[in-house]
C-alpha cells in the first residue's frame, strides 16, 4: 500500500544544482538459553536496553514486508532531494539514510517573538538545504557543489519548552503541552548523563553524505545564534533499521541484522495506529508524532567474548541469516511455540521474544544509527546505538516496550547514557507555512 501523502515517499528528481552555486557532481543456533554462569560471569556488565533487534513491529511490520534482494551494503546511495513539504515532516518514514547529525538545543531567550522568528528563518533555510542549495546569505560553504544527498531535517519540541522544571510557563505554551510530552521515567540500570539528555528543541538531520548533514545543522545553529544554544549532539553512521520495504535490513555493531520487522512506510494503517498523532489528541500536533532518543552504549568487548550460539540465544535470531531461531530465513514467521531439545527455540528472555508486539503489546517506528565516539579511560570502545523511535504516545510506545525488556538477556551488554523526548509537529504544508506554526498561532 503506498504512503498516504508525498511527504516521505520516493525521492523527488535531483535538482540541477548542488549546494551553493557550483554544478553538482554527481550459523548455528543454540538449543538452550544462555547459561547464567557465562552471562553474569563477565566483569563490567549491567543495565537495560531497547534495541528491538527484529522484534518491535513484528507481525505488524511484516504485513507489507517483502524480502530485499540486496544487502544494505550494496544498496545504491541516492543523491536526490526529498520533498520538504507535506502533512508529515520528512525524516520519519522517509527511507532511512546512511548518516545522522542529531542536535538538542536550549532556548536562551525569554522572547516568544524571537523564538518564532527563528523558527521561520529555520524553515526558509531548511527548504533551501533539502533542495540542495545553500542556507542563504553567509552560508558556511562546506557543502558547496554537493548534491542534496537525500537530506531531511526534522524538528521537535521538548517538555521544557512549555514549562521549566519549576513549573514556569516560559512562552505562554504551558496549556498547550500535550499530556504524553513528559520526561521519560527512570528505568533499572540507567546511567544517564544529564548533560547529554533532554533539550528544549531538537533537529534531526539525515543524509547519505555526512558533510551534507553536518552542514545543515551547523547553519541552523548559526541562524539561531542568540536564541538557542547547543545542549548536546550525536553523530551517527550506518542506519540500524529499515523504514521502507525496498530497503535491505542492516546490521548493528553487535553483528546482527537489526530492524527486520520494523514498521514500514508502506503500511499506512499501522503508522496511523502507532506513529501519527491524530486530531483526537492535541489539535496543534495533528499529523505529528513523538520522538524518543536513547544513547545506548554496547559493551562490545564483553559481547565479543560470547560464542555465536550464545549471542543468538540472547537476541533470538541467527547471526548469519537473521532468521528467528528455529527457522531458516530472515523473513520466516517468528514461531514462539517452536521447541528444540525440549526447550523453546526462542528463549523467553531473548530480546526478540520480549520486544515482539505480541508480547510487548505495542509497536514503534525505529530509525536509529550506530556510533563510535572514541574510547573510555579503560581503553574500551565508546560505541553502540543511538536509538531513535517515533510513536503516537511515548508511554504506550517506548516506555511500554522498555518496561517489558526488564528481564532481557541483552541487558548486561548495554548501557543507556542519554535520554530525551520531543513532540514533532506536523509537516510544513505550503510556501507560507513554518515549523511550529500550529503551536504558536493558536
Amino acid at each position: 500500500m503506498p504512503v498516504s501523502d508525498g511527504t516521505s515517499g520516493p525521492a523527488a528528481e535531483p535538482h540541477a544544482q548542488g549546494h551553493g552555486s557550483e554544478p553538482r557532481t554527481s550459523g548455528r543456533t543454540s538449543d538452550r538459553g544462555l547459561s547464567r554462569r557465562r552471562l553474569f560471569g563477565l566483569a563490567g556488565l549491567g543495565t537495560a536496553g531497547a534495541l528491538a533487534s527484529g522484534g518491535v513491529g513484528g507481525a505488524i511490520g511484516r504485513a507489507t514486508a517483502s524480502t530485499p534482494t540486496a544487502s544494505a551494503a550494496t544498496e545504491p546511495v541516492s543523491t536526490a532531494a526529498i520533498e520538504f513539504t507535506g502533512r508529515h515532516q520528512a525524516g520519519i518514514v522517509t527511507p532511512a539514510q546512511d548518516r545522522l547529525q542529531f542536535v538538542a538545543l536550549d532556548v536562551m531567550t525569554d522572547s516568544r517573538d524571537a523564538l518564532v522568528e527563528m523558527l521561520k528563518t529555520w524553515t526558509t533555510a531548511a527548504r533551501r538545504l533539502t533542495a540542495g542549495q545553500d542556507s542563504g546569505p553567509e552560508d558556511t560553504g562546506e557543502a558547496a557543489g554537493l548534491p542534496p544527498s537525500g537530506l531531511t531535517l526534522t524538528v521537535g519540541f521538548g517538555p521544557t519548552l512549555f514549562t521549566t522544571p519549576n513549573g514556569d510557563d516560559r512562552f505562554g505554551l504551558a496549556s498547550r503541552r500535550p499530556a504524553p510530552l513528559t520526561e521519560l521515567p527512570p528505568f533499572p540500570g540507567d546511567r544517564l548523563d544529564l548533560a547529554i539528555s533532554g533539550g528544549d528543541l531538537c533537529v534531526q538531520a539525515c543524509a547519505n553524505d555526512p558533510q551534507v548533514a553536518v552542514h545543515a545543522v551547523r547553519n541552523l545553529v548559526r541562524l539561531g545564534a542568540g536564541v538557542v544554544r547547543v545542549r548536546w549532539s550525536q553523530l551517527g553512521f550506518g542506519r540500524t533499521s529499515s523504514t521502507s520495504t525496498a530497503q535491505a535490513t542492516p546490521r548493528n555493531l553487535l553483528g546482527f541484522k537489526d530492524g527486520t520487522a520494523n514498521l514500514k512506510a508502506e503500511n499506512s494503517s499501522a503508522l496511523d495506529q502507532f506513529v501519527w498523532v491524530g486530531e483526537d489528541a492535541a489539535a496543534w500536533l495533528d499529523g505529528g508524532t513523538y520522538l524518543v532518543t536513547r544513547r545506548i552504549r554496547m559493551l562490545v568487548e564483553n559481547w565479543d567474548q560470547m560464542p555465536a550460539p550464545d549471542q543468538e540465544a540472547i537476541i533470538g535470531r541467527t547471526k548469519s541469516a537473521g532468521a528467528p531461531l528455529g527457522q531458516r530465513e530472515e523473513f520466516d514467521p517468528t514461531d514462539f511455540n517452536a521447541v528444540r531439545g525440549g526447550q523453546p527455540a526462542i528463549p523467553r528472555n531473548s530480546h526478540v521474544f520480549l520486544s515482539h508486539p505480541n508480547n510487548a503489546g505495542t509497536a514503534i517506528l525505529r530509525r536509529g544509527y550506530s556510533f563510535v565516539d572514541g574510547t573510555d579511560g579503560a581503553g574500551q570502545l565508546d560505541a553502540g546505538l543511538f536509538f531513535i523511535a517515533f510513536q503516537r504516545d511515548p508511554e504506550r510506545g517506548f516506555v511500554q516496550v522498555q518496561r517489558n525488556l526488564s528481564g532481557d538477556a541483552l541487558n548486561p551488554f548495554v548501557q543507556h547514557t542519554s535520554s530525551a523526548v520531543f513532540a514533532c509537529p506536523p509537516g510544513v504544508r505550503d510556501a507560507d507555512d513554518w515549523w511550529g506554526r500550529t503551536l504558536f498561532e493558536a
